[in-house]
């Protein structure tokens, strides 16, 4: 009973094999359907006679069955062998579905055996000595799958026929290396290392393009543009004349320097009749003798100098052009019967204008005794007749009205002068600025025309000097951006120290002033705006340059950009005092100046022009 059921099993599973094999082949004669390869490990030196399960994915399956040899094993060890391989089988089908899951694919490549059936089935036969039903069931399986084997083998030829060289890679990598290669055959097919040489030559070899416009031919019997003969120094008869030999050509000074020492007070705007400016003169000469007597100045308060500076009008008759080029200086005489204004201007000229005469041509006489910008004039405070002038050339002269005759005071061709002011009461020494940066002590009661002392300054340049009205011996000096006050008594010729230095100002200074009474204030002119005023002028304009008024110890008198054009007076806090406007008045007053004892304002600007406001 028991060996029949054993017999029963073993043909069931003798048909159950068969119907496997079926399928199989069957499968393989389906073009679409593909069987995945099976993961064999190739340490086991055993083999199954049987098929080997794998796990089909899908519809796609694919079986690789390898040929071996039973001559070297006997029947009870390839039972044993036989379970050993189905455990494995489980083993690696479990390994397949964790590789699915992870969505990686792995493939053994199993060496590929040159075998045909025949000589797989002659191994089977001579290698197993086992019972018949046994061996015939060996024979079928083991003739199955060396056909399955072949079959596959033929199926994958043109897959693996161009993949000889990358055996042992995967797919992947043999892929990466195949587009490699066809793109390097692609680019090496394209040439373009001999396309670029072929280009760089080319441009090499690349010539500048010749212009298109042909240049015409001269002929030989073309008659040319006439030429003067005198300029040819030919001959009218055809003779070549002479050449003379050329001369040095002398390039003349724009401004040359006057010659040194005292000048003829000889009016330019006149004839050669000179006895009308000899009378002006001689007048003005007169009228200083009774103007010698000083006045005490009294203080008035805010509203009736305000009221004073609203009664002061222009008009027509109170303007005239006095000099050639811009005014840089003004100048009121201290005369308290006739009005007589001097201007300096740009060119060097000196303008008097006698405001008393009827006719506005008589009164006005145009002098010329510097060679550039007189950037200073004062009548000197001890003898009205005396006006003294102040040039970049490095000259200061005195103007005598009495002899009319500009006499040199001081003479430095060596450096240019800025400023000046007197350090005593009777005008007789006087104090210098340079600049360069020095300051010069000149005494005019020694003869000659040098410096008493030649002091070397703390500033790089020196734009005014002013000398305290009470302390005489400290005076103030304006540089580029800083103000400095001094004392005569400790200067001396390598560098003085300041006593005081005010260096609140951020942009370039034109000017600093003591107050005209007590000197406790001090004015000054910058760029920066301090108190919000437009103090630029530009390029062509005179720069403002702020004094006081004589008569009032708390204000301050400044030209102005606004429109329309005025002059503004205005208190020591900053608020404004007065402007004073007029239809005559259609330009920009940078230099003012203010009567000593009447109410008498002149001011001039950049064209020569003096305005005057009179009460």
């Amino acid at each position: 009973m028991l060996a029949g059921r054993r017999q029963l099993l073993s043909s069931g599973e003798m048909s159950r094999s068969r119907a496997q094999v079926e399928d199989t082949a069957g499968s393989r004669q389906r073009p679409q359907e593909q069987v995945n390869e099976y993961k064999e490990n190739e340490n086991i030196a055993y083999a199954s006679p049987g098929p080997v399960q794998t796990t089909v994915l899908g519809k796609i399956a694919k079986v690789y069955l390898t040929p071996f040899s039973l001559s070297n094993y006997k029947l009870h060890q390839l039972k044993c062998y036989k379970s050993r391989l189905e455990k494995s089988s489980n083993n690696a089908v479990v390994c397949k579905k964790t590789e699915l899951k992870k969505k990686t694919c792995r493939k053994i490549l199993i060496p590929q055996k040159k075998a045909t059936s025949s000589k797989a089935e002659s191994m089977l036969q001579k290698s197993l000595d086992l019972p018949t039903e046994s061996t015939k069931l060996g024979q079928k399986s083991s003739s199955d799958e060396v056909a399955l084997s072949v079959d596959m083998e033929s199926s994958d030829e043109d897959t693996t026929a161009g993949l000889d060289d990358f055996s042992g890679l995967s797919p992947y990598e043999r892929k990466r290396l195949k587009n490699i290669s066809e793109n390097a055959n692609f680019f090496a097919s394209l040439q373009l290392s001999e396309s670029a040489a072929r280009l760089r030559e080319m441009i090499k070899k690349r010539k500048p393009p010749e212009s298109k416009r042909k240049k015409p031919k001269k002929k030989e019997n073309e008659i040319g543009c006439r030429r003067s003969m005198r300029l040819l120094k030919v001959d009218p008869l055809g003779v070549v004349s002479p050449t003379t030999p050329a001369q040095p050509m002398l390039v003349e000074d724009e401004n040359p320097l006057l010659p040194p020492g005292p000048l003829e007070m000889i009016p330019e705007n006149q004839d050669d009749n000179n006895e009308p400016c000899k009378g002006f003169l001689q007048t003005w000469a007169e009228v200083s003798k009774t103007s010698t007597k000083k006045t005490e100045k009294g203080l008035s308060n805010i509203k009736s100098y305000k009221a004073n500076l609203n009664s002061m009008v222009i008009s027509e008759d109170t303007v005239h052009k006095v000099t050639r080029g811009s005014i840089f200086s003004v100048a009121l005489h201290p005369s308290e019967m006739r009005t007589l204004v001097a201007a300096g201007a740009k060119s060097g000229q000196i303008g008097l204008w006698d405001l008393t005469q009827q006719c506005r041509e008589d009164g006005a006489y145009v002098f010329y005794p510097h060679s550039q910008p007189v950037s200073c004039l004062s009548f000197s405070p001890a003898n009205p007749a005396h006006l003294l002038s102040l040039s970049y050339d490095g000259t200061v002269r005195c103007g005598d009205f009495s002899s009319a005759v500009f006499e040199e005071v001081y003479r430095n061709e060596r450096s240019s002068l800025s400023s000046f002011d007197f350090l005593t009461e009777d005008a007789s020494t006087l104090l210098i600025g340079h600049w360069d940066g020095h300051m010069s002590l000149v005494d005019r009661r020694t003869p000659g025309a040098s410096h008493e002392k030649l002091t070397n300054s703390s500033l790089g340049k020196i734009r005014t000097v002013h000398v305290h009205p009470v302390h005489k011996q400290y005076f103030i000096t304006a540089g580029l951006r800083d103000i400095h006050i001094y004392d005569v008594r400790s200067l001396n010729s390598r560098r003085s120290q300041p006593l005081i230095s005010l260096t609140e100002h951020t942009k370039s200074i034109a000017s600093a002033y003591f107050s005209p009474v007590t000197g406790n204030r001090v004015v000054t002119t910058c760029a920066d705006c301090k108190l919000r005023y437009n103090t630029i002028t530009g390029r062509w304009l005179t720069r403002f340059r702020a004094v006081w008024d004589p008569k009032q110890e708390d204000c301050f008198i400044v030209g102005s950009m606004a429109h329309p054009r005025r002059v503004e007076v205005f208190h020591e806090t900053g608020k404004s005092v007065h402007s004073f406007l007029g239809d005559c008045l259609v330009s920009v007053c940078s230099i003012n100046a203010m009567h000593p004892t009447r109410y008498i304002l002149a001011g001039g600007n950049s064209s020569g022009r003096l305005h005057v406001f009179m009460k």
